[in-house]
């Protein structure tokens, strides 16, 4: 018997006292379990930014109105110039200046030609400092945000969850979700640390915050 008859049978096995028309949307999950590490009252945005910051990536924090100006910004310190913008991205967002817009449809090489793409988000995760993505406008296919070496993403306060189990209760599961904390990283058997192997180097985001106006 090989390996995959014995796990099969073993599949099978436990299986055995299940009745034939039952489907898994017949059996309850049980949800006791701890939803969320964040203390009753926390500010989600605060904890957001410095666990975002924490896996080294930039943080701006602005208001609705400084918005346009805090992604000038970002840009003009980062020097890039050509960027890829995914379609439904908010025109009106767009800071005037230099700055190039490349729109779909991009080839590979096109994209990889590029100096990083500004998006948008579907959902941050305030105990994880994660940033979610589920290719939803203006936030473009997965390709626009993971080849070339800068990510500039927008992420509104609303967005922002307390943690994954209230995250994904928020998002459609049949999409492609993409989870970025941080800049890519990865580490080597002797733990040397490299950045930028499985995605862009350098991640900034921007928090757009009623609360917490910021002049660029």
């Amino acid at each position: 018997m090989s390996s995959r008859d014995a796990v099969l049978g073993r599949i099978r096995a436990a299986l055995a006292d299940v009745p034939p028309d039952e489907t898994p949307d017949d059996v309850p999950v049980p949800r006791a379990y701890l939803r969320s590490h964040t203390a009753p009252g926390e500010d989600l945005v605060t904890l957001f930014v410095e666990r975002v910051t924490d896996y080294r990536a930039t943080v701006h924090r602005t208001d609705k109105a400084g918005l346009t100006g805090a992604i000038a910004a970002a840009l003009a310190s980062r020097g890039v110039d050509h960027l890829a913008l995914p379609s439904g991205f908010p025109v009106e967002l767009l800071p005037p200046g230099p700055w190039t817009w490349h729109r779909e449809p991009l080839d590979v090489s096109d994209v990889d030609a590029l100096h990083g793409t500004l998006t948008l988000a579907a959902a941050g995760i305030a105990v994880t400092g994660t940033v979610v993505l589920d290719t939803g406008p203006g936030q473009g296919r997965r390709s626009l945000t993971l080849i070339p070496d800068y990510h500039l993403c927008v992420v509104y306060a609303e967005q922002i969850a307390a943690d994954v189990p209230d995250a994904l209760a928020r998002l459609d599961p049949t999409r492609p979700l993409t989870f970025v904390s941080g800049p890519s990283a990865t580490s080597d058997i002797e733990l040397n640390r490299v950045e930028g192997v499985h995605g862009p180097r350098t991640l900034d985001v921007i928090v757009v915050d009623p609360t917490h106006p910021e002049k660029p």
